[in-house]
């Protein structure tokens, strides 16, 4: 509260008001005798202003105390980085350095030509005071290049380093997809961004100028004074950055609605992606709603129920963008069944599958409870092998 008065209230009002403030807070008063007594000068100061300044002087203020908060974030959250090296046999300390904010994950973090390269979030989304930032460390862990307070109210859903480039995704309400130069380690800059629905939890370089992602599908909430979104079914996106101020959403494969999701979103080894095969396979739990459940408009906020657990496989290609080849599962025909028969039925959670792989032309689908064994082309069944697995407490039948 000193810091949001010395910095904010009292370079706003004139040199007399702005005295009487700085002798209360030098007083040997307690904080809420100081507190009281600061607000009732500033109550007086303000109330004798002219109507026709009011309003822009509140705008100044809540303007000022917003850059201020952002500052007082960054000096409360902090990243620490620990610089060592291995060699041989030799393990060594080598410097630390600090950034302000928190990074996300592994992705946001980069090594490069010398350089630490990360991004990070600093303050609280539902605070409405949070920023995201770009560091650029040397050798020695010092900062020698940043690129501060992008996106205002919104935080980093993912984060990829390609050479000298960086692409951030960031999101409350629409995605902005950042392009970020980082050929001049000591000046970072946004070449492009793109605003589109949803966002990317994930984002997988395709080549040189494109991008994959993988995330959530975004609609607008009802009320129009809402300032958020309601996520939807899964959303893969393809990104041609090519044209790094114009970056462009060239394709997108949506599955299911609200409820919809996948391993794939926050663990990447669950994502199978292989471009001279034009072959992509994720994990999908996939919920849809039943339209016929409900009578009129259906809420953007409404959940879908489990229709099928396994994976999907597409393929991908720049001529054609998304296309889905076909659907794996390992539920047995009886759970197949209960999906059928029942509304809520939910199947063991050893029956999800968690990895995908290729060998030749077999594509190997992973669950805790069997290895499948699929023609990669037609996506015909070859076998299966059974694995010893513990049974949870499920299925669960409502």
């Amino acid at each position: 509260t000193e810091i949001l008065v010395r910095k904010v209230i009292i370079p706003l009002v004139d040199s007399n008001t702005a005295s009487k403030i700085k002798e209360i807070m030098n007083s040997e008063l307690s904080n809420n005798e100081k507190l009281s007594k600061i607000q009732a000068i500033y109550e007086e100061y303000f109330n004798k202003l002219p109507e026709n300044e009011k309003e822009e002087f509140r705008k100044k203020l809540e303007e000022k105390a917003k850059e201020v908060e952002a500052e007082i974030q960054k000096e409360l959250q902090k990243t620490i980085i620990h610089k060592i090296s291995v060699k041989d046999n030799n393990i060594e300390y080598k410097a630390r350095g600090e950034v302000p904010g928190q990074a996300l994950n592994q992705f946001s973090m980069d090594e490069y030509k010398g350089n630490f390269r990360i991004a990070t979030t600093t303050g609280e989304v539902w605070s409405g005071n949070s920023l995201n930032h770009m560091y650029v460390l040397d050798d020695n862990m010092e900062i020698v290049g940043k690129l501060e307070d992008l996106a205002h109210g919104e935080k980093i859903y993912s984060a990829r380093f390609i050479g000298d480039r960086a692409y951030l995704v960031t999101f409350k309400k629409i995605d902005p997809l950042f392009v970020i130069d980082l050929s001049n380690s000591n000046n970072p800059k946004v070449l492009g961004k793109l605003k589109i629905p949803g966002y990317s939890d994930y984002l997988h370089p395709y080549d040189e100028t494109h991008i994959i992602g993988i995330g959530k599908e975004a609609i607008d909430a009802e009320n129009p004074q809402s300032n958020f979104a309601w996520y939807q079914g899964i959303k893969i996106s393809l990104f041609d950055v090519s044209d790094v101020e114009n970056p462009k959403e060239i394709s997108k494969f949506n599955i299911g609605d609200r409820g919809t999701d996948s391993e794939a979103l926050h663990e990447h080894k669950a994502f199978l992606f292989d471009k001279d095969k034009d072959l992509l396979v994720i994990p999908i739990s996939l919920h849809e709603i039943n339209r016929g459940k409900y009578q009129g408009e259906i809420s953007t906020n409404a959940y879908g129920d489990l229709t099928f657990e396994g994976a999907y496989v597409l393929s991908l290609n720049l001529q054609d963008g998304f296309k889905l080849k076909g659907r794996i599962t390992h539920l047995s025909d009886e759970e197949i069944a209960k999906f059928k028969e029942q509304q809520y039925y939910y199947p063991s959670y050893n029956s999800n599958i968690r990895r995908s792989l290729y060998i030749d032309n077999v594509l190997y689908t992973i669950s805790q409870r069997e290895v499948k064994a699929n023609n990669l082309d037609s996506l015909d069944e070859i076998n299966v092998i059974k694995l010893s697995y513990q049974q949870e407490n499920y299925p669960i039948v409502y």
